[in-house]
């Protein structure tokens, strides 16, 4: 029998008092009411690794209800929106889940430290909380400036601190949802120009809790997870977040903003509490890799051994990047074997497909004119050494899912054929908030989303090769930004996400591609020679001839996830609201 005086610090990994349960709830309420009766919890670090907040789901609940209680005693109605910028905090978890005993919908919502400046971030935060019709605010106390002018003009009940409400007049009965209740809205990645909040039932995330526990990375008694990635994005807020409280796991959260400036800080959490289960985006894994070789004693006493799944995911998955974080960190313990890639999309919860556990990253090795669909011409090669790509496996999808991939017309395409995703199943969204347009444009009365990523079947798994909207055409034929962008990063001198690879209208109505490449180089002639090396290395990786323009740094737009947007770039060049410095 575990005593609870044994948590002199973290909650405990195992938890013999409480037998597991993988999300087999009708409600959030119902979760977390479940989790409370055991040991496990969230933790939270800093940078340097030192404990800051250490609480059992018990405290989260005890603290949740009285949140609940106050906002339907502040007015707050079923169905009514808060916006809850989204540090990496207890206060953020409890409050998260105090707005389900209200039946209100949290509304999760980036920091100020993922834009590029206070203007921005007020503008995006001002066009997020008129997307959502937000009722209300809830914010750090340090962001009080910002919320104030965030917020001119808005009729909101209540807006202020986690403290702050905690602190004002009223408390009423607990008022909980149902299973088709919505639990909260999720703004999905690259909605950072016309926001889509994304509706997300009880029911749809419980079903996808499940199948990401149960069936995706089987969670087990002796599993703790560990993460960085922020609450404000699925990954972040479904994958780490609600997952573990719906599955009963101890989970420990390092900020985003401090992972950003001390990469390895997401390690040593690991190592020091001997986490299991981790998650990031191919950037995270390639900025540790990085980091790391600056450093020789950067590894000192670290021990990744523990590590059984190290989960991939977000964006395009590299194989590279992921062999050189395996080449990096082996000698302390970690296993290649423990890559697990995976496939999701906000507007499915989170999670759709899921590697095999144990087996790392397997790679389609395909010629680049069957990706294309260009079958005449091959890129960089000829008949005999054809351009090879290598194309990752995402694994099969949840049981829930039905997926087909479609061609142009709409007809689906048979295996090893690329196409259109289409999903189908319990965790798809039900609509974008109060957009029925957007809405009718990606979900068919039948409940068939269509995901706009493009990829293919194979052996009944699912192998993502980019988004539809990013392809660019040239003289017939296709490529994909990622491939240019890719070929432009192993030039010295440019690092990962300097560099966006769009195009642009040209003679005739043709597409010209153009490489938009952030530059810290001051002098005139070290920038022309930097512009000649990047201009050559790209055509002689890929075949292209792109037009070069070189940006500022910082200039190239984000997704509220920090993803590179091509889409907003190239608006963003055409209108002239990004200057270039050099051509």
């Amino acid at each position: 029998m575990v005593e609870a005086d044994v948590m002199t610090d973290v909650t405990p990994t195992q938890d013999p008092t409480l037998p597991r349960r993988y999300s087999d709830f009708d409600t959030l309420v119902d979760a977390i009411e479940y989790a409370a009766k055991g040991l496990r919890g969230p933790n939270f670090f800093n940078a340097r690794g030192d404990l800051v907040e250490s609480l059992p789901w018990r405290d989260v609940r005890d603290r949740a209800e009285v949140i609940g209680r106050k906002l339907v005693g502040m007015g707050f109605e079923k169905g009514d929106r808060i916006a809850l910028i989204a540090e990496t905090s207890a206060d953020f978890v409890c409050f998260f889940v105090g707005c389900q005993y209200a039946s209100v919908l949290p509304v999760p919502l980036p920091l100020p430290t993922s834009f590029g400046g206070k203007d921005g971030y007020v503008s995006q935060l001002q066009l997020q909380m008129n997307s959502c019709q937000a009722n209300g605010l809830m914010a750090p106390s340090f962001m009080d400036e910002i919320v104030a002018e965030a917020t001119e003009g808005l009729e909101l009940r209540f807006s202020g601190s986690y403290q702050e409400y905690l602190n004002a007049e009223g408390e009423g009965d607990v008022r909980l949802p149902s299973p088709d209740d919505l639990a909260y809205l999720q703004y999905s990645s690259g909605s950072t120009r016309f926001p889509h909040g994304v509706s997300v039932t009880h029911r749809s995330l419980l079903s996808n809790t499940h199948g990401m526990g149960y069936h995706g990375v089987h969670i087990g008694e002796d599993d703790r997870c560990c993460s960085w990635l922020p609450f404000y994005h699925d990954m972040g807020l479904v994958g780490t977040l609600l997952t573990t409280l719906t599955t009963q796991v101890s989970v420990d959260f390092i900020p985003t903003e401090e992972f950003a400036r001390r990469p390895l800080s997401w390690l040593r959490v690991l190592s020091a509490n001997k986490g299991t289960i981790t998650y990031s985006p191919t950037f995270g894994f390639d900025i540790c890799s990085r980091r790391a070789a600056l450093r020789s004693s950067a590894m000192e006493g670290l021990d990744l051994s523990s590590v059984r799944v190290a989960g991939c995911g977000a964006e395009m998955i590299r194989p590279e990047v992921m062999r050189a974080f395996y080449e990096t960190f082996k000698d302390i313990g970690f296993k290649m074997e423990a890559f697990l890639p995976s496939y999701g999309l906000a507007e499915c919860t989170l999670g759709v497909s899921f590697g095999t556990v144990g087996k790392g990253i397997e790679v389609d090795l395909i010629e680049e004119s069957k990706l294309t669909g260009d079958k005449h011409v091959l890129v960089n090669g000829s008949g005999e050494t054809p351009r090879m790509r290598e194309v990752v496996n995402c694994g099969k999808p949840l049981p829930e899912y039905d997926v087909e991939m479609r061609d142009e017309d709409g007809n689906v395409v048979p295996d090893h054929t690329v196409g259109r995703v289409f999903l189908r199943g319990v965790s798809v969204m039900r609509e974008y908030f109060n957009d029925p347009e957007t809405t009718r444009a990606v979900l068919s009365p039948d409940g068939w989303l269509d995901t706009g990523d493009m990829g293919y079947l194979k052996d009944g798994c699912i192998y993502i090769v980019g988004r539809a909207k990013d392809m660019i055409i040239v003289n017939g034929r296709n490529h994909w930004p990622q491939d240019i962008e890719w070929a432009a990063e192993q030039l010295p001198g440019v690092k990962t996400g300097d560099v966006a690879a769009i195009s642009i209208p040209g003679e005739n109505a043709e597409e010209v591609p153009l490489i938009l490449a952030q530059c810290r180089i001051l002098e005139t002639d070290d920038r022309i020679k930097f512009v000649a090396a990047l201009k050559k290395h790209i055509q002689s990786s890929t075949g292209i001839n792109c037009m070069i323009e070189l940006v500022p740094p910082r200039s190239l737009p984000r997704t509220s996830s920090g993803k590179l947007s091509r889409v907003k770039a190239r608006n963003e060049y055409l209108s002239g609201n990004l200057q270039a410095i050099a051509s």
